[in-house]
């Protein structure tokens, strides 16, 4: 590089205390550059980028011809075309560890919420009812079980919570062995045989080609009657009218969600009408510690890979040994 800084580009304006530290290493573009007509005006020139909610396709990766690594700030890399970047030679990377505790954090905070009906208990006060005690309805959950969905980092992390509450814990993940299911946490060998006994479902996969709205109304009649669903993995897993039915039908008690599709939700859509679904806006990892965990992930990958060593996280490893002849 002749020793001058990489140029990288930015989705998001970087957190202000981070600023003379990255301005040390790189030469910044993104946001600032941006203008109403074009907002990846500077993108040409970058080497690297710092990617978090758009879109990555073929098309915007061709308005960057030197680009060389995508890196996302977060889990999730369903929004980069994987086939277009390894094509073009491009490494894409991912912040798994950043978003842990606060997403962990928050899936339990939402299955609280469903839980204890509070949602509605507001509802009702703010309508002015009378005797809220004896029309409540919530849910113990001492002694139920929650079920995860996918073990890995956050879900393990659910768990340990689950536990605290005196919950009982299984979990369906078919790329485990038995072995890497701690003592305690009962493996269910079909996502059928975890719907059927949990309490709590808590959603914790990757969104992918063949598992797009996985949660039709098949699948959630499944479910255990009475139950709650929880999704802090990405909104088009759960077939939106499939999640109404049941909610109406009463075959399910809530819903918890803090991705959805379309995301946002527009103002009017039914499922925040409901006073039996908790819905944010994916802000799970929106916590300080999470945002500078998961951009120092994804810029130090960036930088990584742009002084030839490989990051510890890069999602498609062909373009790596296509490179170097370094084999995974």
């Amino acid at each position: 590089m002749g020793g001058s800084k990489p140029e990288v580009w930015f989705e998001r304006e970087i957190l202000p205390d981070l600023v003379e530290s990255v301005a040390a290493a790189a030469t910044i573009l993104g946001p600032a550059s941006a203008t109403p007509e074009n907002h990846y005006r500077a993108l040409p020139t970058a080497r690297g980028i710092v990617a978090s909610a758009h879109r990555y396709d073929a098309a915007l990766m061709d308005l960057a011809p030197l680009l060389r690594v995508i890196s996302r700030t977060g889990i999730g890399y369903d929004k980069v075309d994987l086939a277009a970047a390894t094509a073009r030679g491009i490494a894409v990377c991912n912040a798994p560890d950043g978003p842990t505790i606060s997403t962990a954090e928050h899936a339990v905070t939402l299955m609280m919420m469903v839980a204890k009906n509070v949602k509605w208990s507001e509802a009702e006060l703010r309508g002015g009812g009378t005797d809220f005690y004896a029309s409540h309805i919530g849910i113990e959950l001492d002694g139920l079980t929650m079920g995860l969905l996918g073990f890995g980092r956050i879900a393990r992390r659910v768990a340990a919570m689950a536990g605290g509450l005196n919950m009982d814990v299984a979990a369906y993940d078919p790329f485990l062995d038995l072995a890497e299911f701690p003592p305690g946490i009962t493996r269910c060998e079909t996502i059928e045989d975890l719907l059927g006994r949990a309490d709590v479902v808590s959603i914790h996969i990757p969104l992918t080609d063949d598992n797009a709205g996985l949660f039709d109304s098949s699948l959630i009649e499944s479910m255990k009657p009475g139950s709650i669903l929880i999704n802090t993995a990405r909104g088009a897993l759960v077939d939106n009218e499939a999640l109404l039915a049941a909610l109406d039908s009463g075959h399910l008690f809530g819903a918890g969600l803090d991705v959805t599709d379309p995301e946002p939700l527009p103002p009017d859509h039914p499922l925040l009408a409901r006073t039996d679904v908790v819905v944010t806006p994916h802000v799970a990892a929106g916590t300080p510690g999470a945002k500078r965990r998961i951009f120092r992930s994804a810029f130090g990958q960036v930088m990584q890979v742009l002084n030839g060593d490989r990051p510890p996280n890069l999602v498609n490893p062909d373009v790596w040994e296509a490179a170097t002849g370094e084999v995974s």
